[in-house]
Formats: C-alpha cells, structure tokens, sequence
C-alpha cells in the first residue's frame, strides 16, 4: 500500500471514529474533535499529494472545526 493510500484510508477511519463518538453522546467530544482534527490532517495531505484542491480547501474547514470543538470542551 502506498503513501497516498495510507493517508486516504487513515483519514476516513478516524473520521469515522470521529463522528460516532460525537453521535453517541458519551462524553468523549473532546476525544472526538481531536479524531476530526488528525483526520483533516490526514486527508488535505492526502488531497495536497493528489492534487485535489477541492478537498484540501475542505479539510481547512475540518480541522478548524476540530480545534473549535476541542477548545470548547476543554
């Protein structure tokens, strides 16, 4: 498996994580929001490697959500 594909699929994982954290309710929104902010991470370096613009510009937005919320429930 190749770099890219590392960052892609570790990406979507953690965002995965990400968002059943937040959905259950358990108090682990901190967690959750430091799991959205590597997952932006991983996938605008993902997208800045492939070249998908679009994709970068929306990770922007991911990981300043993730830090927002971190910093909100801390």
């Amino acid at each position: 498996m190749n770099k890219q594909k590392i960052l892609e699929w570790l990406g979507v994982i953690t965002a995965i994580i990400y968002s059943l954290l937040v959905a259950m309710n358990i108090g682990a929104e901190f967690l959750g929001f430091l799991l959205l902010f590597i997952s932006a991470l991983l996938i605008g370096l993902w997208a800045y490697f492939g070249r998908h613009k679009g994709i970068l510009f929306l990770q922007l937005f991911y990981a300043t959500a993730g830090i927002i919320g971190m910093v909100r429930w801390f």
